[in-house]
């Protein structure tokens, strides 16, 4: 496998001059007196060599070690534990933290190019760390104060990891179904007993506790969804100190054994009358348990463009060095038997193709991560209200479309290598099997273009999705008058019209068929994403044109762009076909004869 290295001329692209980060960073009024563009660089840059020389070398060797159980104690792969003491030391677990709590309050657009760093070093490393920074965000949004106090700063500080505890064996997407139970204790405390499955970092020997966030109902809880509450549960015991004790009847039964990320731990976890505390409401334990999922749902797409990032490094390496057949044009190396593969034109479309989106996505994460940033940080409550409608609008898009085309472009790495993308030892196939979870969990994918169809643009008819088309349609007029997009504009045009026609024909369809929403709901995420992808990259030709001259990166960035535009964008016409052709087809054989 080739080494890592961050992309961060990329990294920079995206943040400073396509979004524009020092801009928004001084427009409001959580991160004016924060963040400079001089601390951004610098994190940026330690983040870049912290996971390339310190990370990233371990991920081969622990992918094939894998992590251990034995008796209820987990063991992550050689050099984790020494791995996670430096990273931790570094302040890096609560580089978006509240500073309240001894975090450094960066905002998410730049933990999300850290995030990328960290994925593409290695996904299994990444998260232990995110999911604790994932579970540190909605005790921050919702606990008592003194349980803020008692637990953030050493989640803040990496002494403590979290882990997220929502799936039960009978019970995955339908949470409602959850058996998992709370009792009231006279002390105001809850005795919390069930079992979880597919626990990340559930059970680990990183840290000397775990700070497990658990789904459970009360006795007079209301059936299904609307009786779930939200509990903080530590594995160990911690006195008024914050001294770490016994066990709190918390135990780790197995861990599974997974076609990837087998470096984290993915663990059964037994709660037998474990001491916990309520997060916010009784009942509204959803609530607050999706004050993170619309940042784990973007992590879990950064984890797979993180990979794809990793792939294309590789493949690219590969196919400058490996040497086979001759350019159709003629031979280049003629002192050589061969030329390398990257004169093949078919060589080249998978490449192009890998990073088209790869860059895509980079510009997509970022986008939505600006978002976030304004609903957090912003002090005017129209801008926050119109950052929460697009967060809900694009988290779907951000953990799905990313993560479908990360494995495709993992897969198209892994072709590049041939046969030899096919043996563990170049790392290719790593990548693939540790990119394939990025599709199932915080969501299956199919879930997540069900709800972007049904909850975001046909329960309001399409008032979410106009907010979306509005803004590119303000960007496509005030650019108008650009030459280097002069074409693109008409190409990103027809892509939004597509979409907007799949938008109303799908609203309609739904008042006479129950399936619409669900035979069309994948394909519109498709058609969603390409366009938002042909929205991203028409910004970043904006930014790009006027300076060919000064660098080749420029010029590169144009080149991609036009590949994007001429062989991957006209993808949304067939996706608007497959729309309209309804459920009929879908729907018409019969169950047994599958």
């Amino acid at each position: 496998m080739a080494e890592y290295k961050a992309p961060l001329q990329d990294i920079r692209f995206v943040m400073n001059e396509v979004f524009e980060a020092e801009k928004l960073w001084g427009s409001l009024a959580g991160t004016q007196d924060v963040i400079d563009m001089e601390t951004a660089d610098a994190i940026l840059e330690e983040a870049g060599k912290i996971t390339a020389s310190l990370i990233a070398p371990l991920s081969r060797e622990a992918d094939e070690e894998g992590c251990h159980f034995d008796n209820g104690k987990v063991t992550v792969p050689a050099g984790f534990v020494d791995a996670y003491k430096t990273f931790a030391e570094g302040g890096w677990s609560g580089l978006t933290g509240n500073p309240v709590y001894e975090g450094m309050g960066m905002p998410k657009m730049l933990g999300a190019q850290y995030e990328e760093m960290l994925y593409s070093a290695d996904i299994s490393f990444g998260l232990y760390v995110c999911l604790t920074s994932g579970a540190a965000l909605a005790i921050d949004a919702h606990a008592s104060e003194e349980l803020k106090q008692k637990y953030l700063p050493k989640m803040y500080s990496g002494e403590w990891t979290g882990a997220m505890d929502l799936t039960e064996p009978h019970s995955g997407t339908d949470l409602g179904m959850i058996r998992t139970k709370a009792e009231p204790n006279a002390d105001g405390s809850y005795s919390i007993t069930g079992t979880k499955i597919f626990i990340t970092g559930g059970e680990n020997d990183l840290t000397d506790n775990i700070i497990h966030l658990v789904l459970a109902k009360l006795p007079d809880a209301p059936a299904g969804s609307k009786g779930i509450s939200l509990f903080l549960v530590p594995r160990n015991s911690v006195d008024d100190n914050g001294v770490v004790g016994e066990n709190n009847n918390v135990t780790c039964g197995s861990i599974e054994h997974k076609m990837g990320i087998k470096a984290s731990g993915t663990c059964v976890m037994n709660f037998d009358g474990a001491q916990g505390w309520l997060v916010g409401e009784v009942n509204k334990g959803l609530l607050a348990m999706f004050t993170m999922m619309n940042y784990e749902r973007l992590s879990v797409g950064i984890q797979g463009f993180a990979a794809a990032e990793r792939s294309y490094q590789n493949a690219r390496e590969y196919a400058l060095d490996r040497i086979q057949g001759r350019a159709a044009t003629g031979p280049v190396n003629t002192e050589k038997q061969a030329d390398p593969i990257i004169v093949h034109a078919d060589v080249r479309r998978m490449l192009l193709t890998m990073k088209a989106y790869t860059e895509g996505s980079r510009a997509f994460s970022t986008y939505v991560a600006s978002y976030l940033d304004i609903a957090k940080f912003s002090d005017d409550a129209d801008q926050i209200k119109h950052a929460n409608a697009m967060i809900a609008l694009l988290t779907p898009i951000a953990k799905a479309y990313m993560t479908d085309r990360a494995l495709d472009s993992c897969v198209a790495g892994q072709q590049v290598f041939g046969g030899h993308g096919f043996i563990r030892e170049w790392g290719q196939e790593q990548l693939v099997r540790d990119t394939r979870i990025t599709q199932i969990y915080e969501g299956t994918n199919g879930v997540q273009a069900m709800d972007l169809m049904g909850r975001k643009v046909v329960a309001n008819g399409g008032k979410l999705y106009e907010l979306f088309a509005s803004e590119v349609k303000e960007f496509i007029a005030a650019e108008s008058d650009n030459p280097a997009l002069a074409s693109k504009l008409d190409q990103l045009s027809a892509a939004l019209d597509r979409l907007t026609e799949a938008t109303e024909y799908v609203i309609g369809a739904t008042q006479g068929d129950a399936d619409a929403i669900g035979a069309a709901a994948v394909e519109y995420l498709d058609l969603f994403g390409l366009t938002a992808y042909g929205y991203m990259w028409a910004r970043m030709v904006a930014k790009a044109a006027p300076k060919v001259e000064e660098d080749v990166f420029y010029a590169n960035k144009l080149k991609t762009a036009n590949f994007f535009f001429s062989r991957l964008l006209p993808g949304t016409l067939s996706l608007l076909e497959a729309i309209k052709s309804g459920s009929e087809d879908t729907m018409a054989l019969e169950a047994e004869n599958f």
